[in-house]
């Protein structure tokens, strides 16, 4: 299976063999100017998909059956709490509940939803709402289509997240995913997603405040920026942290708010390009007091050990289109 992730900044590709376990088969990454959006236009697509053709030869890619997830950005998500009840009764009930949080009519929209875990109340359940703008399902799946790909399955970005990341599935975890230019927030409760939240900054806005700050050219800035991070000198920081600090404050109230419900919080998981700045992880541990790693997007997936020093360098970019790839319920 082939997993694609097409995010704000890149398209990642990840394809793994199925057998007793998942292998990695090959994987690709190429930068793209700008994220798909209801403004893409036709030409843009067509572009897009000779971008993803052409990663896809180059990487060696031998299936065409592929996942991909629209970006927490691009799709309306909600998890909310809803009594048992029967399958029509729930999809009646879904419709009026997708009025609360779906800002768009749904003549616009495609809507869809699932039951993620039973409440420990015994009585209610948690339910995944998902609102798909039809103008941007349309446009993802075209460019699939044109790039010759048999799109089998999408998803949403925060579900391949915590397939490829939590493994223990007794602990309860806040996952950061630092786009280029997006944030997205996870809380994930033994396994299940509780709650997620955007955020629209990412590894850009860093940059661009070094840019300002130091008053450098921005490929500079973003080499200042991977050098030095928190850990450089002192003015580099104060142009970093009040990026940061945004991120940490919504995590504080996310982890409040489960803490108030006696949920404690396990982990931290920091994963996307902007977790390898240096010290990023430090800052939230010292700033939140929760442990804080790096993702592991590659737990559940053996690879060739030629291939490690190289695909280590990538790894933290790679987390949803490996989720993607390994999920086995098609």
């Amino acid at each position: 299976m082939l997993g694609v992730d097409i995010g704000s900044s890149s398209i990642k590709i990840v394809q793994v063999d199925r057998g007793d376990s998942f292998h990695l088969t090959t994987y690709g990454m190429v930068d793209i100017g700008d994220p798909i959006s209801s403004q893409t236009t036709d030409e843009e697509v067509h572009k897009l998909a000779d971008l993803l053709k052409n990663l896809m030869e180059k990487a060696q890619v031998t299936t065409k059956n592929c996942i991909m997830s629209l970006p927490n950005s691009a799709v309306f998500t909600s998890v909310i709490d809803m009594p048992k009840m029967g399958d029509k009764e729930m999809e009646s009930a879904m419709q009026f509940e997708a009025k609360k949080y779906v800002p768009l009519p749904f003549s616009e929209v495609t809507l869809s939803w699932t039951i993620i875990s039973e409440n420990d109340d015994g009585a209610s359940l948690k339910v995944l709402l998902i609102a798909v703008p039809n103008q941007i399902r349309d446009i993802y799946i075209k460019l699939f289509q044109l790039a010759g790909l048999n799109l089998e399955i999408i998803e949403i970005e925060a579900l391949s997240l915590i397939r490829s990341l939590v493994v223990d599935k007794e602990k309860n975890d806040v996952i950061i995913d630092i786009g280029a230019k997006v944030t997205g927030l996870n809380f994930v409760r033994h396994g299940t997603l509780q709650l997620t939240r955007n955020l629209s900054i990412g590894g850009d806005t860093i940059t661009d405040r070094i840019a300002q700050a130091l008053n450098l050219s921005v490929p500079r800035a973003e080499q200042f920026k991977r050098d030095f991070g928190l850990q450089g000198t002192d003015f580099l920081p104060e142009a970093v942290k009040p990026v940061l600090s945004v991120i940490k404050t919504e995590v504080a109230q996310i982890i409040g708010i489960y803490s108030a419900n006696n949920v404690n919080t396990d982990r931290i998981v920091l994963v996307g390009g902007g977790a390898q700045l240096p010290g990023i992880l430090e800052y939230f541990q010292n700033e939140l007091s929760v442990k804080t790693v790096l993702g592991n997007s590659l737990a559940q997936v053996n690879y060739d050990d030629a291939v490690k020093p190289i695909i280590s360098r990538y790894a933290l970019h790679l987390t949803i289109a490996v989720g993607l790839a390994i999920r086995e319920e098609t």
